[in-house]
């Protein structure tokens, strides 16, 4: 499945740069991205090997462009998984099965978005930066609507102990370890201890 729909209509240098990411895409989900050349890209994308580098310079720049749309994808993911129906732990466990299907769905994707050498821990691009802000407030949110009576440096540390939980959960169930569909009395297990009521 590929994280941008293709076009039917065929790319003109308008779009080029589009074209050239969907292909990226495409090979990350296919053969993962630690041997993508911008070769292969051209490749796929039928153009010259010489047309990535005019939008995307080398591949350094590729990579962290397609994680930016991975990114991107993920958190529209579990955006869609809010419905503002059910209570706040029905909506966090929403939140965490639609992060840990997408990443079983989009391997590649996942990969790369947490790849130190695409994108830097403290250091992304300008974008990325804005979309990891946007995800940990929609976790910080999330948490924040279970656990009512927790101080500020409680609730770090609860969206700390989520985040973590979904993103091993979403390693192990990539991984084969466990099936995606087992994994939602865990999350509920997980989010039911934020409540001030299980304490």
């Amino acid at each position: 499945m590929l994280l941008v729909s293709r076009s039917a209509v065929p790319y003109h240098h308008g779009n080029l740069a589009e074209e050239l990411e969907r292909a990226g895409l495409e090979l990350i989900e296919n053969g993962g991205h630690a041997n993508l050349s911008l070769r292969e890209v051209a490749r796929r994308a039928g153009v010259s090997h010489n047309a990535p580098y005019h939008h995307f310079g080398d591949r350094a720049t590729l990579l962290k462009r397609l994680a930016e749309l991975s990114m991107a994808a993920l958190l529209d993911a579990q955006r869609a998984a809010i419905t503002g129906g059910g209570s706040s732990v029905d909506t966090a466990v929403a939140m965490g099965l639609a992060y840990v299907t997408w990443a079983t769905q989009h391997p590649g994707g996942f990969a790369v978005i947490y790849d130190p050498e695409v994108c830097e821990p403290g250091n992304p691009t300008p974008h990325m930066a804005e979309l990891i802000a946007a995800n940990e407030r929609l976790l910080a949110e999330s948490v924040a609507a279970i656990a009512t009576d927790a101080s500020p440096e409680q609730l770090e540390a609860l969206a700390v102990a989520a985040w973590g939980t979904v993103q091993g959960l979403s390693q192990l169930a990539s991984a084969g370890h466990l099936p995606v569909g087992a994994l939602e009395p865990a999350l509920r297990a997980v989010f039911d201890s934020f409540s001030p009521q299980a304490g």
